[in-house]
């Protein structure tokens, strides 16, 4: 049974004078979230952070993004958002094999696959350049299918930032993943695929796509108000931040559980009969 954490939409960002103050709302709530996988009964095997990791893609919120992320001891897989910057964060990540592998190329994807204790991880890019919304060009898609056919029984989890099925808010829809039918077509091809894993919405959420559970994670940060009018008001919420725990196992099966950060201690035992 692997275990991997999911931490989303963190967006450390920079002052004016370009650096990011250590006192901050999301440096402070990405501190909590390490702070709360640690503190799990059974850590994980290892984090994704998919994609907004930083806020405008400054050097120095990538720098301080990798410090903050020191303490974990697994392997951590970082990914690009809307927000990000795909060459500063391959910068500041290059001493991680998975980032360097991608390449020295400007402007190219970072997209890989890992194996994290016997199941796989594939990791997508759905950026595109100097717009919000998401999409997979053809060879992007061409990469994912060749990447899911070289372990095709294989457990796999497909990482994303933007979820390739609609929320229902007005504001996230806007700037969803584009033309998503692609990327169902290959999911479609590989059954092996037990999981889609997302983020971009800043709250927990579950659909499908090609018949395979499809989910998104709470942002470390600020969740977004839940509006399914058709108005839709963009708005943050004082709820809690959080992250997902995805149990992903050998022989295919897979659960996911949310939950808010923090280091929740049991209250007291249960007689269970």
């Amino acid at each position: 049974m692997a275990i991997i954490a999911q931490l989303s939409d963190i967006h450390l960002a920079a002052g004016r004078d370009g650096e990011v103050d250590d006192g901050s709302g999301p440096v402070r709530a990405l501190r909590a979230a390490v702070s709360s996988l640690l503190s799990l009964p059974a850590r994980p095997d290892a984090v994704v952070l998919t994609g907004d990791l930083a806020d405008a893609g400054k050097p120095a919120e990538y720098a301080r993004l990798h410090a903050l992320l020191s303490p974990l001891p697994m392997a951590v897989y970082p990914m690009c958002g809307n927000h990000d910057d795909r060459d500063e964060m391959r910068r500041a990540f290059k001493d991680h094999p998975v980032i360097a592998a991608t390449g020295t190329s400007a402007r190219a994807p970072v997209q890989y696959a890992a194996d994290v204790a016997g199941v796989r991880l594939v990791c997508c890019d759905t950026t595109v350049d100097g717009h919000a919304h998401g999409h997979l060009s053809e060879e992007r898609l061409a990469w994912l299918d060749a990447v899911l056919r070289d372990a095709p029984d294989t457990p796999t989890v497909v990482a994303t930032h933007h979820p390739p099925f609609p929320i229902g808010m007005r504001f996230i829809d806007d700037l969803r993943f584009v033309d998503p039918a692609g990327f169902a077509s290959v999911i479609s091809r590989h059954p092996q695929v037990v999981r889609v894993i997302s983020g971009h919405v800043h709250r927990a959420s579950v659909g499908s796509v090609a018949g395979t559970v499809s989910t998104t994670c709470p942002s470390t940060y600020r969740q977004l108000f839940l509006d399914l009018t058709k108005q839709g008001r963009a708005a943050v919420t004082g709820e809690p931040a959080g992250f997902a725990i995805h149990l992903i196992g050998t022989d295919g099966t897979a659960t996911t559980h949310f939950a808010p950060t923090g280091n929740y201690r049991p209250l007291m035992d249960v007689d269970v009969e």
